[in-house]
Formats: C-alpha cells, sequence, structure tokens
C-alpha cells in the first residue's frame, strides 16, 4: 500500500526510519573492511546519513511522540543522539591519519547499535510504543521524507552544517 508514489519500504515513518538504520549498519560493516584510502570517504557518508536522520527524528518524529509514549524512552533518544552528534563532528573534522579515528567510528557504530535497538525492540521500544499510541505515521513519513530530501541535497552540495546538540551540555 505505497503512497504517493513511495516504495513499499516506506509504507509509513517507521518503514522509513528503519531503512535509514539499515544503510547505516551497511556503511559501518563496509567501513570496517575498507581499506584507508577509502575509510575517509565511507565515514563521511556515515556522518551525513546520521546527521540526516537525527535531523528528520528530532524536528518531526520525537516531538509527534512528546506525552505519547514513556518520557523516559523519549528523553533518552534526545540525549544518546547528542553522543552520537559529538563523535560525528570530531569524526567530520579529523581523517583516517589521525590516532584515533577508527576507533572513534567503532564507538559511533556501538552507540548507534544500541540506539537502533531501543527504537527497534519489540514491545516497549519506540516504534512499538508510536504505533501502539496511534500516531499517524503515514502524514509523518511524508513530512520526514520531504525534510529528508531537502537535507540530502545539501549533502550533496556540501552545505549540511555541523550536527548540533540538543540536550548535552559542552564544557568549553
Amino acid at each position: 500500500m505505497p503512497n504517493r508514489g513511495q516504495t513499499p519500504s516506506h509504507t509509513d515513518a517507521i518503514a522509513l526510519l528503519k531503512a535509514d538504520h539499515r544503510k547505516v549498519e551497511e556503511l559501518f560493516a563496509k567501513f570496517e573492511s575498507a581499506s584507508d584510502a577509502k575509510k575517509g570517504d565511507i565515514a563521511r557518508q556515515i556522518c551525513d546519513e546520521l546527521k540526516i536522520h537525527t535531523m528528520i527524528e528530532e524536528e518531526i518524529f520525537y516531538p509527534a511522540l512528546k506525552g505519547k509514549i514513556e518520557e523516559e524512552t523519549w528523553t533518552e533518544a534526545f540525549v544518546e543522539h547528542d553522543g552520537a552528534k559529538v563523535l560525528v563532528n570530531d569524526i567530520m573534522a579529523s581523517s583516517p591519519e589521525d590516532d584515533f579515528f577508527d576507533a572513534k567510528v567503532k564507538v559511533l557504530s556501538e552507540e548507534i547499535k544500541h540506539h537502533v535497538h531501543e527504537e527497534e525492540a519489540r514491545g516497549d521500544g519506540m516504534f512499538s510504543q508510536a504505533r501502539e499510541a496511534g500516531v499517524d505515521l503515514v502524514a509523518l513519513r511524508d513530512q520526514m521524507l520531504a525534510r529528508k530530501q531537502e537535507l540530502m541535497g545539501m549533502a550533496k552540495d556540501g552545505a549540511l552544517p555541523p550536527a548540533q546538540v540538543s540536550v548535552v551540555t559542552l564544557a568549553a
């Protein structure tokens, strides 16, 4: 039941977000087996994907869930995003020649795996809670897809801004 020309994998907001999760997982696996010469490009692709993903979640998906899912689940998602954003910005500002580059990408991968598990967990995960709450996931998909396409265009032009933390305070 695709809507407005969408592929079946994007039948609703959750399907769109899960597709993003699978893409980033593939990129992390690709990074693990890549030659040093390709690691920088793959890492930048991972970071751009994560910046876009966190923006559409924080601007559209998460606000639609506020007050409709467990507050702890909702607040932890923002904190987890901010932790990932710190690493994303650090990775974007460095290169594969830097001593801790591979370690930073590995830790980012582990943080994202944990976050994805919390969103996708059956029963008490964020996505399950959103379905149970009766959130209009098709309307959210349409909003998120439009914003994602806009952000992807910015990324293609090299105009995607650094990831902005929203709840974690960075000490100077």
